[in-house]
């Protein structure tokens, strides 16, 4: 392979933010027909890597040279035209429009708008990838994993070489991974040039060919998938090696701090389990099962429409999260941190206090001292990279760095009940490992957390007990002894009939 051309050559790449040097002379060559992994820890500078090739991003030095044409700087339209297509994290759809509209948005195929032209183009595309969607169905009416798939089937109606693929699968049930693979590999017998960005390391040695590290915006180097393993790989990344995928945890299981008694609401019904103090419960289950849902419910985001929440062993009335907060001790890492979990136009420091504002307000003006004290406590426990907390702003941390903040903002509540609702989702290894540490250190101050996951190894590996939803119902619980990933699939993907 390297003795081929490389379709896309980026050599000596240089960002730098204000405090921040994103990428320092970073280069890597891409070739046609490979798939091709950037992986590192969260502020590594991938994103931004993906912005220079995309032209989103210009470098403040380097060049990149595609189809023998070297630039010191790409654009939109210019990747474009070399055939760069990007598909992101969050959909660039428009969800009124319907998939085949989406596919070729932007086309005419003639002086009017040819809707069955469009059509033929989509069903052309979805025939050759293998997959069943009407190119008539509203964007909005598809699943997560079908949503994906026409982001795909539009950079390829687009005659894209180049194709970035940037964390694919976070939002996708396993089977839906699985048909986004098989279109991967077709697309790479096709010899688009494929570069995979992904933290589930399991994902990159099923799929990849190489793997190029990066760490702090350095270059660390590209090894081929089959010549390394995950521990080599994990210690390029975080610069030290990590004996274990999940730290030992020493907490005491004591009295019951949660119990939901047959609590039905926000379209799932009759929900019983109980959760102990020092203790974590995994919940875990298919997309749309419904493990999202009741969370809000016992959050008070959603109403309550039958059953019964109860704290400490005491009936609990929870209208809204400002009860479950300050009144019930429970708080919510939210799955989507960019929506519901924070103000990303605001500071760090801002979103740390913003859940305990009245308590280091007096008459209405908040006490600064306190303020600077609870934000640098939680951006040093949770060891948040950023060059000040008092004036960056969350927009313009990495991923991972977000995902401190929302955790951050939600701890200092000092809530005893923590719900995490995919608290590793878009994390890397390093990072990860860092959350687990901090939820092994909230279980061993006695605190209860509760877990939602799709992340099957997080979930072995850190409950004490699971709970298995199915079809908008409870379907199962298992003690450790009992876990075990064929039961778990199993008794989630069991139709369930009241």
């Amino acid at each position: 392979m390297e003795t081929r051309k490389p379709v896309l050559s980026l050599k000596d790449i240089t960002k730098i933010y204000p405090g921040v040097v994103a990428l320092n002379k970073v280069s890597i060559d891409f070739y046609p027909g490979e798939v091709h992994a950037i992986i590192g820890e969260n502020g590594a500078g991938k994103s931004t890597f993906i912005k220079t090739i995309t032209g989103a991003h210009a470098p403040d030095g380097g060049t990149i040279t595609i189809d023998d044409c070297t630039y010191e700087a790409m654009t939109p339209a210019l990747a474009r035209k070399h055939g760069v297509e990007c598909i992101y994290q969050e959909f660039n759809l428009i969800d009124v429009l319907s998939a085949a509209e989406n596919i070729c948005y932007g086309e005419r195929y003639g002086k009017l708008v040819n809707q069955k032209k469009m059509r033929q183009i989509a069903q052309e595309i979805f025939d050759d990838f293998g997959v069943d969607i009407d190119p008539a169905t509203p964007v909005r009416d598809l699943t997560p994993g079908h949503m994906q798939i026409v982001e795909i089937a539009k950079a390829v109606s687009k005659k894209a070489r180049i194709l970035i693929l940037d964390e694919p699968t976070a939002p996708l049930s396993v089977a839906e991974v699985e048909i986004l693979f098989r279109i991967v590999r077709k697309l790479q017998a096709d010899g688009v040039a494929i570069i995979f960005i992904s933290h589930r390391l399991d994902e990159v040695f099923a799929l990849t060919n190489r793997v190029s590290i990066l760490r702090d915006g350095e270059y660390i180097t590209t090894v081929n998938t089959h010549e390394t393993n995950r521990a080599e790989l994990i210690k390029y990344m975080v610069g030290r090696e990590m004996s274990a995928t999940f730290p030992p945890r020493n907490a005491t299981i004591g009295d019951v701090a949660l119990e939901l008694k047959h609590l039905s609401g926000n379209g799932v019904r009759d929900i019983s389990f109980k959760a102990h103090k020092g203790e974590v419960v995994g919940i875990s289950g298919l997309v749309g099962a419904g493990r999202t849902e009741i969370m809000k419910v016992v959050f008070g985001a959603e109403k309550r429409q039958f059953g019964e929440v109860y704290v400490n062993g005491k009936k609990a009335d929870i209208r809204n999260p400002h009860d479950a907060m300050h009144k019930y001790g429970i708080c919510l890492i939210p799955e989507d941190r960019k929506r519901e979990g924070c103000f990303l136009s605001e500071t760090i420091s801002w979103n740390e206090v913003y859940n305990v504002l009245g308590k280091i307000s007096h008459f209405g003006v908040v006490d600064k001292k306190k303020e600077k004290e609870i934000a640098e406590y939680y951006g040093e426990s949770m060891r948040i990279k950023a060059p000040n907390l008092d004036k960056t702003k969350v927009m313009t941390l990495s991923g991972g760095n977000q995902q401190k903040v929302v955790v951050g903002k939600a701890l200092a509540t000092q809530s005893d009940i923590v719900i995490f609702d995919e608290p590793t989702r878009g994390i890397d290894v390093g990072a990860k490992y860092e959350i687990y540490e901090l939820i092994n250190q909230m279980c061993e101050e006695g605190k209860c957390v509760i877990m939602v996951t799709s992340d099957m190894e997080e979930l072995l590996g850190m409950s004490d007990r699971i709970v298995v939803f199915g079809e908008r119902c409870m379907v199962g619980e298992l003690t450790k002894e009992e876990f075990s990933q064929e039961r778990i699939l199993d008794m989630a993907s069991t139709e369930h009939h009241e």
